[in-house]
């Protein structure tokens, strides 16, 4: 399969998720700007929508959302649970996805929004993460194990730091944080995307 990024994008979450299940990929650089693959090709081919991530099955199918993709990874890679469990997936999907991402780190990580929508988005941003503070007390994980959740959940608490959130109000995030850190699969993914973020 082949996977579509840009490095420490959301599209991150695939890469973790896809060594945390000891897969393979051919892995796509993406310059969603100019438009183009490291490669050269024209990337709204493959994606109309021109962001990150996509991938292309090995089947040949091209999906593209950061949850759709996950959900396939998940489920093909054996890392998603069944029954009500996955449904609480598709929950911490949806939260992490619209309450995290986009309500409160796109306003914060673009220059397009002024200083009234990033108010905003610190303001939400307090509400958001002391409720996920609560829900990690006592757990080690979102669910009752590693999913492709918590590595969504990675990429976007990295974010805090690019944008000088501090975590330190809410321990039980900061904790998850450095504990999801420190395994294996997300400490490679993390060190392969930044050393090429920090190339470019």
């Amino acid at each position: 399969m082949d996977l579509y990024f840009s490095p420490l994008a959301c599209s991150l979450a695939s890469r973790i998720v896809i060594y945390e299940a000891g897969a393979e990929a051919n892995f796509h650089r993406v310059d969603t700007k100019a438009g183009r693959t490291a490669g050269g090709a024209d990337y709204r081919r493959i994606n109309p929508k021109g962001l990150v991530p996509a991938l292309r099955t090995d089947e040949g199918e091209v999906l593209t959302e950061n949850a759709a993709i996950l959900t396939y990874l998940g489920d093909r890679l054996g890392l998603n649970p069944e029954g009500f469990e996955r449904y609480r997936l598709a929950s911490w999907l949806s939260f992490i996805g619209s309450e995290l991402h986009k309500f409160v780190f796109t306003p914060l990580l673009s220059p397009k929004f002024d200083a009234a929508a990033k108010a905003l988005a610190l303001e939400a941003a307090a509400e958001r993460f002391a409720y996920l503070d609560d829900e990690l007390a006592g757990r080690e994980h979102l669910l009752d194990r590693f999913t492709v959740a918590d590595a969504y959940l990675a990429v976007v608490l990295n974010w805090a730091q690019a944008v000088k959130l501090d975590l330190a109000r809410w321990p039980n995030v900061v904790a998850y944080r450095d504990r999801v850190r420190a395994r294996p699969a997300v400490a490679r993914a993390l060190g392969e995307e930044f050393a090429l973020y920090q190339a470019a």
